[in-house]
């Protein structure tokens, strides 16, 4: 069976660090057109066997050569760019956050669904390990009943960076709320199900920041179990990615996933040691000093694109339904909104 043929819309750092380096370890799937605009040379001698264009008009005039668009371009261009992908009939996976606006997230799919295109969000870190160990561990039940769950996902850049990722207009869609918010809160609602209330403190701490680089927000979820999550770009010390308490236990677990640094090393998926977080980053549950340890899952980044692959085969389904980061989206904006207003927002 020949390769499934890719069109990466992007190669900055979601084209080059995700999109491109995983479609090509896909077995069945080839990076065949890559569209960027500055990094010409340099997607040529990663992807020697890929066609770089200058943009997406070149990409979609050879919209009949390609089985599937990655669209990894600024977060203001997902939206026109997706229905695109869909007027040409091409199956369409786009990067996070999905859309400005769940509005506009829910136009993109009403759009597929009336065209009968596959779509699905690259909501890659629910494959991060760290993320996988919390899933385990919840289904062991030695957490008992649980009722609350801390996620932090913390950076340290103390000085703003000139990209559209920190610029103010709200069409950029910038900000942490939407760029480290986009994972953080799809997590807790894989983990504890649909939101009822959110409040949300979004500051902007950094001098000349446009966008919010410092955000707590807590949800009430359905279930009953609270989600506290943060995101912050002045985090200069570690603090716990996850910790978990339940009625019988608290899990606690330092450190990040791996993929994304070893991808940018050059490693790939199949090599050794591919996924795999130190040992010293390992979890631990119990009460008090009565704590095991928990061997942290292997990432599995590449699960992602496999299922890509199998479901345009129809073999499948596609890994995220769309409807599930459209839900996201509406925490998101529920939470800029308290940010704004200091109220908690019903849902």
């Amino acid at each position: 069976m020949s390769d499934l043929r890719v069109g990466i819309l992007g190669y900055g750092i979601g084209g080059r660090v995700f999109h491109a380096p995983l479609v090509a370890a896909t077995p069945g799937l080839t990076p065949a057109v890559i569209t960027t605009s500055g990094s010409a040379a340099q997607a040529r001698t990663d992807h020697p066997g890929a066609e770089i264009v200058p943009d997406a008009d070149a990409l979609f005039e050879r919209a009949g050569d390609l089985d599937l668009v990655v669209v990894s371009t600024p977060n203001r261009t997902h939206v026109p760019l997706a229905l695109r992908a869909i007027e040409a009939g091409l199956p369409v996976v786009v990067d996070k956050p999905f859309a400005p606006t769940a509005l506009e997230a829910e136009q993109v799919v009403a759009a597929a669904k009336a065209a009968g295109v596959g779509l699905t969000v690259f909501q890659n870190r629910r494959l991060d390990s760290d993320f996988l160990t919390v899933r385990k561990v919840l289904e062991s039940g030695k957490l008992g009943e649980v009722y609350r769950f801390e996620s932090r996902y913390d950076r340290w850049v103390p000085k703003p960076k000139d990209n559209w990722r920190e610029f103010g207009d709200p069409a950029e869609a910038g900000g942490l709320l939407y760029d480290l918010g986009a994972h953080i809160v799809d997590q807790a609602l894989q983990l504890f199900g649909p939101v009822t209330q959110v409040y949300a403190e979004a500051d902007r701490r950094r001098a000349g920041v446009q966008v919010d680089d410092d955000v707590f927000v807590a949800l009430k979820h359905a279930s009953g179990v609270r989600s506290h999550l943060w995101a912050s770009a002045l985090a200069g010390t570690q603090n716990p990615r996850f910790r978990v308490l339940g009625d019988q236990a608290t899990f606690t677990k330092y450190g990040l996933d791996v993929q994304e640094p070893q991808i940018k090393s050059g490693m790939r998926p199949g090599d050794d040691g591919w996924g795999v977080e130190p040992a010293s980053d390992a979890g631990k549950i119990g009460v008090g000093n009565d704590l095991k340890t928990v061997p942290t899952e292997t990432g599995r980044y590449e699960r992602f694109y496999a299922q890509v692959r199998d479901a345009l085969r129809g073999e499948g389904d596609f890994p995220v339904d769309p409807e599930s980061s459209v839900e996201a989206l509406r925490v998101i904006e529920a939470a800029h909104r308290s940010g704004v207003e200091g109220t908690v927002i019903k849902l």
